[in-house]
């Protein structure tokens, strides 16, 4: 399938669903965080801990004991009175896998997230708007070709992104967000030498950073009142944004897709499911371009990441 046909796919899947999301003012309605309302202003703060664990003594089937930790961290500051939108969030999300016999102990998710979004009232639900996203990780990320042996493949600030976009956002509801910028500026920062003498990221080689300008696409979406008494405790919220490089193949848009279902068991218990899919031309990945079974060059290819989770919220 070609780069256009995954695309066009991917569009029209998401199109039924009004496309959906995960760390904006629409995901933190969705983990109905409790809020504090003051003249215009909300604010709400969520930690959530997810813990897994097995351990196996003498156990025929075989097996490896484990241990697994994964934390989420959630908040908002929002501002709105009949003409403004502003929008503020912070989304860090880190977990970490031990395996008996092992030697490293190894990343199961690792984001940081921070987004800023202004708007303006130009017609009703329309707001003329100016975002500013910026995305990196806290640790050096790794792949392992045994147990034994380790390979940088990333670190924080490389890679980090960040975009600053102007444009118009559509709000014809609580629960959609169409901010659409023809005019957007990205940074691509890969600030560790190995990283980018080796030109990963889509930066040229020994350079730390790369430029674009391009349109950019940001839809939210989410759902927290469910009709069907088997549904009303799960919520689900969903964003995917979407890059075009005017300067530079812009046939080959960067996808981001990230989703976002809680099923509430009781005040404190939910049980959480996160996706991300990710395609970027520009990041190469080890494939197997002859049929072989060996891993021979790198090429693009389509990233996906889900987390099933049961564990403890907090909310402030």
């Amino acid at each position: 399938m070609t780069r256009i046909k995954i695309l066009t796919a991917f569009t029209i899947a998401i199109i039924p669903y009004m496309v959906l999301s995960q760390v904006t003012e629409a995901e933190n309605q969705l983990k109905t965080i409790a809020t504090d309302t003051l003249e215009g202003w909300k604010k709400g703060l969520a930690l959530g801990i997810n813990v897994n664990q097995t351990s196996l003594t003498n156990w025929a089937a075989g097996g490896q004991s484990s241990f697994a930790l994964g934390t989420v961290f959630s908040g908002f500051v929002r501002y709105k009175t009949a003409k403004t939108s502003w929008e503020n969030t912070i989304d860090l999300g880190y977990g970490i896998l031990n395996q008996e016999g092992v030697r490293f102990l190894k990343k199961t998710d690792d984001k940081i997230d921070l987004m800023s979004k202004y708007g303006r009232e130009a017609i009703k639900n329309l707001y003329y708007a100016v975002l500013v996203n910026f995305k990196t990780q806290f640790t050096t990320g790794y792949k392992y070709p045994n147990d034994s042996t380790r390979i940088k493949i990333s670190e924080r600030f490389a890679p980090a992104y960040l975009i600053g976009a102007v444009g118009m956002d559509f709000k014809p509801n609580n629960n959609l967000s169409i901010f659409a910028a023809p005019a957007t500026g990205k940074l691509t920062i890969v600030a560790d030498t190995m990283l980018s003498n080796a030109g990963t990221f889509g930066v040229k080689k020994g350079e730390q950073t790369r430029k674009e300008l391009g349109g950019y696409v940001r839809i939210v979406y989410t759902k927290n009142d469910f009709q069907k008494e088997w549904l009303k405790n799960l919520t689900l919220t969903t964003k995917v944004d979407l890059f075009s490089n005017y300067l530079d193949k812009p046939q080959n848009v960067v996808v981001n897709w990230e989703t976002l279902l809680i099923m509430k068991v009781n005040r404190y218990i939910n049980v959480t499911l996160t996706t991300q899919l990710i395609y970027d031309d520009k990041v190469k990945i080890g494939c197997d371009t002859n049929g072989d079974g060996v891993t021979d060059t790198s090429c693009p290819r389509i990233q996906f990441k889900e987390i099933l989770g049961v564990g403890i919220t907090v909310k402030i």
